[in-house]
């Protein structure tokens, strides 16, 4: 196991009409601001440029928009900061400087030297929030995981979950013995199943070596390797 990941503290945070703040304004903004805003934060982008779909939320007034580049006043009164800009690591650095001397929570998008939480892939189909995280050895298969997992609950488990939510309701509502409560809510989901397999690429360890043991200072260009085991 590599000695520099870190498998984090699992939580759920509460940010409900908490003030948030993300720098930057692009597809990776986009995303966490959906996310922001569909938790209920009051939320605050502040970059040059934005989306048009940031830039339809802020005319729907669901967001503030401040078209400029981040200042430190934009930390005043600020519970949590998502930083999207990843490509500028001394401006990263500095933004993180910035949160820790206030207290702030921060996270760099790609850049776990600069956070002090991570960001989980997340399916959310209804009132189900599946977190993902392979302690940031591949992003890109927790990506995955993700794409998998949103085709597997439909709009028939969204339907479920909201009307176990109801039952649960009124079973609290009108049970008073909490171990009646606990079997009739179990029996509700008792016959509930996840199935499924892992399929994995083809000769997956051929190929992670190959690309282990290459310098890849040809990839992209039109010096690529001859034989290149992982594009072949």
């Amino acid at each position: 196991m590599s000695a520099h990941l870190n498998s984090l503290f699992q939580v759920g945070l509460d940010v409900l009409d908490r003030p948030c703040l993300i720098i930057g304004g692009g597809r990776e903004a986009e995303n966490k601001a959906g996310r922001l805003l569909e938790a209920g934060a009051r939320l605050k982008v502040v970059s040059p440029t934005i989306t048009e779909p940031l830039r339809q939320w802020a005319a729907c007034g669901n967001l503030e928009y401040q078209c400029r580049s981040f200042v430190a006043a934009d930390f005043d009164a600020i519970f949590l900061v998502l930083n999207t800009v990843r490509d500028d690591l001394e401006f990263c650095r500095q933004i993180f400087t910035l949160a820790t001397e206030r207290n702030v929570l921060i996270n760099t998008y790609d850049h776990t030297e600069f956070s002090n939480f991570g960001m989980v892939a997340l399916v959310h189909p209804g009132h189900l929030r599946l977190s993902i995280s392979t302690s940031n050895a591949s992003p890109a298969l927790a990506s995955r995981l993700r794409q998998d997992l949103e085709a597997v609950f439909d709009e028939e488990f969204v339907d479920y979950l909201d009307l176990l939510a109801q039952a649960r309701q009124h079973i609290r509502a009108r049970q008073c013995d909490a171990g009646a409560r606990a079997v009739l809510l179990r029996a509700l989901v008792a016959d509930f199943h996840l199935q499924g397999h892992l399929t994995y690429p083809e000769d997956w360890k051929k190929k992670i070596k190959a690309l282990l043991e290459c310098d890849l200072q040809s990839c992209g260009t039109s010096r690529r390797c001859s034989v290149c085991a992982l594009l072949d």
